[in-house]
């Protein structure tokens, strides 16, 4: 069971926002205090892009086109496949394991990016916290996974690089991996007999 940002896929809000704010300073004032990781989270949870942006454009209105580019540009914050682990999945697959993933993305994110990512067709589900407006790491999102991918917490491992949701899924039973890199996860995986 995946995460998807910054597991499988490098995100970075600060990879748009470069293309537009020239200045180093202007940008990471506007990163700490406009389009900020946390505002950015609630779209995760499940708000919608227009009711943020609107918010967030009335509180900032010199930042509207910029605001609104968040919402309209949002695959520019993916910069690609995190190292060696699109490899990783393929090969879990070959070998016949079940995929999964449960990310903090929200849905009208994931519906601009999943066309870009074709790794997904061999994932059996995806539990994407904005359609579910639930968010991780609330132990409600694990639970709504592992019903969903009828599978008991001890059949599987959790793979994610927040440290404050592999605890909050090893508390209900799922074994977590704290993700570094492909190398460290590929080391598990060979120890557990999963390659």
């Amino acid at each position: 069971m995946f995460d998807i940002g910054n597991v499988l896929y490098r995100w970075d809000l600060r990879c748009l926002f470069t293309k537009l704010i020239d200045d180093p300073e202007e940008l990471d004032w506007f990163l700490a205090n406009v389009v900020t990781p946390e505002w950015h989270f609630q779209h995760d949870a499940g708000r919608l892009f227009a009711e943020m942006v609107a918010e967030r454009s009335r509180e900032f209105p010199e930042y509207s086109d910029h605001i609104m580019a968040y919402s309209q540009r949002f695959p520019e914050t993916i910069l690609g496949p995190v190292e060696g682990m699109l490899d990783l999945v393929h090969a879990l697959r070959d070998r016949g394991n079940p995929l999964f993933a449960i990310s903090n993305f929200g849905a009208e994110s994931w519906a601009q990016f999943r066309p870009s990512a074709p790794i997904f067709e061999l994932f059996t589900d995806i539990v994407i916290s904005g359609e579910e407006k639930l968010i991780k790491p609330d132990a409600a999102i694990f639970e709504l996974a592992l019903k969903r991918f009828a599978r008991r917490a001890d059949q599987c491992l959790f793979i994610d690089d927040r440290l404050d949701n592999i605890e909050a899924g090893e508390a209900i039973g799922l074994p977590g991996h704290h993700f570094k890199n492909a190398v460290g996860l590929e080391r598990e995986l060979k120890a557990l007999g999963l390659l």
